[in-house]
């Protein structure tokens, strides 16, 4: 790329909404104007005239019509306004910040990113990391609340061998939020394929095990990685407790472990945690209190989103909270999970597994997989149906949006659904500020 190219770039970015160049551009041309106007004022009230009119009409009469000076002199009094503000604010930046004007410009987006929606996403799996690394574009005010009942792979193993809670769908939520996924987070990723005892663990699990045995807890090993990969956003477990996840089928069995729940191949009717009371962080609380939205999965339904409400207060929590509530409904349905299941009747576990009113708006993919359908269906799972009139009967609103994309697996896009989420919050926020505009100024008519 030219180094005229670059240049063009970089000005370009200034020109960016929110950065604050323009309306400043604007005031300083206002500024000017009055100026001039104030000083022709004050001449013509002391009677003295410069006749400077004259004089130029007289120097470029040889050469054009004077009569093209008034917009030749406002277009090139534009400009030259306009340019040297840039060189004065270029000249301020580049004396300011040792690596010149780039950093600064990141700063101003960072600072943007600060003043976004403060959404909490509650969930688990791939799902949920898959949603943060899109909303980490629009705001940095991220809380994942994530949960800890993995007993299956390199997780469940580093639990049985020391004690630590499962790191998997912690570490993830960790790599989405990164500021850099690159070579950091490649390496957070890396599974060893050989090596006595090592085989299968990815190198994320082990630091984050290795980091809880130097920090003496978990939350602080999570915050010290949060550091490492400098994360846009905060990863929370929902609970420091040891808890099992218990599920009870509809044939009578009660089968106990995560990993063990969707082998069992039942129609489950509850899941329970094992023991029963396990504290919530206090951090978790705080920010369900504070947010601005709150979004439920995507992610297994009964093994990655209702174990967070299962925690002591959760579920209460979010209910009690005047953020917008957002559900995110899986594409395709679980084998030994959700088989079966429509869109209202997510919904309706959800609501049921919480004891309370956790959900105002439910988004559902209306566009059917059209490469990995029949790849899927052999695997006995099928696109969730969307049942609009059971689901309103539910009191949730449906938001149809496409938010999928297909490559070697059917799952949500990250920009494609992080907009849509980001578009029911404006429009939550608007309805709320259109109402309480509404009780501060009523109408005539409804104070009757």
């Amino acid at each position: 790329m030219s180094n005229r190219m670059r240049r063009s770039l970089h000005l370009a970015r200034w020109l960016l909404p929110g950065l604050g160049v323009k309306r400043w551009l604007v005031l300083a041309v206002l500024g000017a104007a009055l100026f001039v106007n104030g000083v022709s004022r004050y001449l013509t009230d002391e009677g003295t005239s410069l006749r400077i009119n004259e004089f130029v009409d007289w120097l470029v009469a040889d050469f054009f019509p004077p009569g093209y000076l008034s917009w030749g002199f406002m277009i090139t009094g534009a400009l030259l306004v306009a340019l040297g503000i840039w060189r004065w604010l270029n000249a301020i930046v580049t004396a300011v910040a040792p690596y010149g004007t780039e950093n600064v410009i990141d700063a101003i987006r960072e600072r943007q990113l600060n003043r976004g929606y403060r959404i909490v996403a509650v969930g688990g799996g791939t799902g949920l990391s898959t949603m943060l690394r899109g909303l980490k574009r629009i705001t940095t005010n991220l809380t994942a609340v994530v949960t800890v009942s993995d007993d299956g792979g390199s997780s469940g193993r580093l639990q049985k061998e020391l004690g630590v809670l499962p790191p998997g769908d912690i570490r993830n939520c960790l790599v989405a939020l990164a500021d850099d996924e690159a070579l950091v987070t490649e390496l957070f990723r890396y599974r060893f394929q050989e090596g006595e005892g090592l085989t299968g663990h990815s190198f994320g699990n082990l630091f984050l095990a290795a980091m809880t045995g130097v920090t003496g807890n978990f939350d602080e090993a999570i915050k010290v990685s949060s550091r490492v990969l400098n994360v846009k956003g905060r990863v929370l477990p929902s609970t420091l407790a040891v808890a099992r996840l218990v599920a009870r089928l509809s044939d009578g069995r009660v089968v106990e472990g995560e990993s063990r729940i969707t082998e069992a191949r039942g129609t489950i009717e509850e899941v329970s945690l094992d023991p029963p009371f396990a504290a919530p962080l206090d951090e978790v609380i705080a920010a369900i209190r504070e947010a601005d939205a709150i979004i439920l999965g995507p992610g297994s339904l009964y093994t990655s989103i209702m174990p967070n409400l299962l925690v002591d207060r959760i579920g209460r929590e979010i209910e009690a909270s005047s953020a917008v509530k957002v559900y995110v409904c899986n594409v395709m349905t679980q084998p030994g999970e959700t088989d079966g299941y429509t869109a209202s009747a997510h919904v309706r576990a959800l609501l049921q597994g919480s004891g309370g009113k956790i959900c105002d708006v439910v988004i559902v993919n209306d566009e059917l997989p059209r490469k990995l359908r029949e790849a899927y269906a052999e695997e006995g799972q099928l696109p969730v149906a969307i049942d609009d009139e059971a689901l309103r009967a539910l009191g949730v609103k449906v938001v149809r949006a496409n938010v999928i994309s297909e490559t070697v697996t059917v799952r949500h896009d990250s920009d494609r659904l992080a907009a849509v989420v980001v578009g029911i919050i404006d429009e939550a926020v608007a309805e709320r500020a259109s109402y309480v505009r509404f009780r501060q100024n009523p109408t005539p008519a409804a104070t009757a």
